[in-house]
């Protein structure tokens, strides 16, 4: 039997405490706000939830937090819409009637604490909800709330936020699989040993790369025996720049994505046999020499940029002096993989200090 997470239990002390404090309001808000029933009275206040905040985008990491982008969203709405209406009904109310104003202030805080999870966790934009990996006429998307439509996929965008699993790790790949394009197929992996062998014996063996191979399964033992793999985010192999565009410009070999703390690294081998060596140069100048040499360096350096540019991913580049060992290559890795807790409150502290026994 698992055990209970004791945040939770916090959360949901709290919250039995408001539902009281609610209770004990509910006739004389009903009342204050001319309404009949509670479903109202909650409809008229939390019914414009998602009107005042961007739910779907916006990281909200306390009731406090949550109260104000509301009553930020309401100003806003004040200022676009003639009066009277219903904004300027609820803003009236709330300045004038002071057991309305308060059973919405506890009504709001009880909402954010109800659905804890879904508003405080950091949420990936909507145009980085969705990567595609691996190699012409071996691509496959990952995608958070994956929906097939207008015959290619989708993420289903309402869901996001509701979605069970870390973002980008091994638990959300269980929970998506990878995506076929242009079709309406899905390869699932039942297992964490399921997927960690499609990851290295078909996405980056596929890559021809003896480095690539040897990071990645160091990657699939790590992930093997880890107390809990299904929180260790995934080590995107072949992100591809150009999403399922043909002739994309660039694959990253590595990326790591941490939806936690809201960093994106990229890990690029680059030995100088594939990335930087010139042939046939017997035939060739000093000075031609020198210029496709300079040529390489800039599309290289490039590539890191664009990535930067276009997607925030910042890239460690290792070339042959660093390849002689991946085992450190590795270790740099690792410091990426580790799940850490960011969130900004705990509630079970709070209670152990302040809460009533």
């Amino acid at each position: 039997m698992p055990s209970r997470d004791p945040e939770r239990t916090a959360r949901n002390k709290i919250v039995r405490q408001l539902n009281r404090e609610l209770t004990i309001m509910r006739d004389a808000a009903i009342k204050a706000a001319n309404l009949q029933t509670i479903h109202q009275l909650h409809g008229f206040i939390g019914g414009k939830n998602s009107i005042f905040i961007n739910l779907k985008e916006e990281s909200i990491t306390s009731s406090e937090h949550f109260l104000t982008l509301w009553l930020n969203g309401l100003k806003r709405e004040l200022n676009r819409t003639r009066s009277p209406s219903r904004f300027h009904d609820l803003a009236t109310l709330l300045k004038e009637n002071r057991i309305f104003k308060e059973y919405t202030s506890i009504f709001l805080r009880r909402t954010y604490l109800d659905n804890y999870e879904a508003y405080s966790r950091n949420k990936p934009l909507l145009h980085n909800s969705e990567i595609w990996i691996g190699q012409n006429n071996a691509e496959y998307g990952l995608l958070i709330t994956p929906r097939f439509n207008d015959n290619n996929w989708k993420n289903d965008k309402s869901e996001i936020r509701h979605f069970p699993e870390e973002y980008w790790t091994i638990g959300h790949i269980l929970n998506t699989g990878l995506a076929i394009p242009y079709k309406n197929k899905r390869i699932t992996f039942p297992s964490t040993i399921d997927y960690l062998n499609f990851f290295t014996d078909i996405i980056v063996r596929h890559s021809g790369s003896k480095y690539e191979m040897d990071i990645a399964e160091q990657y699939a033992n790590y992930v093997t025996n880890h107390k809990d793999p299904t929180k260790i985010p995934i080590l995107i192999p072949e992100l591809r720049y150009n999403g399922l565009t043909k002739n994309h410009k660039y694959r990253l070999d590595f990326c790591i994505l941490n939806q936690s703390n809201l960093t994106k690294t990229g890990f690029e081998l680059s030995p100088w046999s594939t990335h930087g060596y010139i042939s046939n140069t017997g035939k060739m100048t000093a000075k031609e020499i020198n210029e496709a040499a300079k040529n390489n360096f800039e599309r290289e350096i490039k590539k890191h940029k664009d990535y930067f540019m276009e997607y925030g991913i910042f890239t460690l580049i290792y070339t042959d002096c660093d390849l002689q060992d991946c085992t450190k290559i590795f270790k740099d890795i690792l410091k990426h993989l580790e799940p850490k807790n960011q969130s900004a409150a705990s509630y079970s502290i709070i209670d152990e200090f302040f809460g009533e026994k």
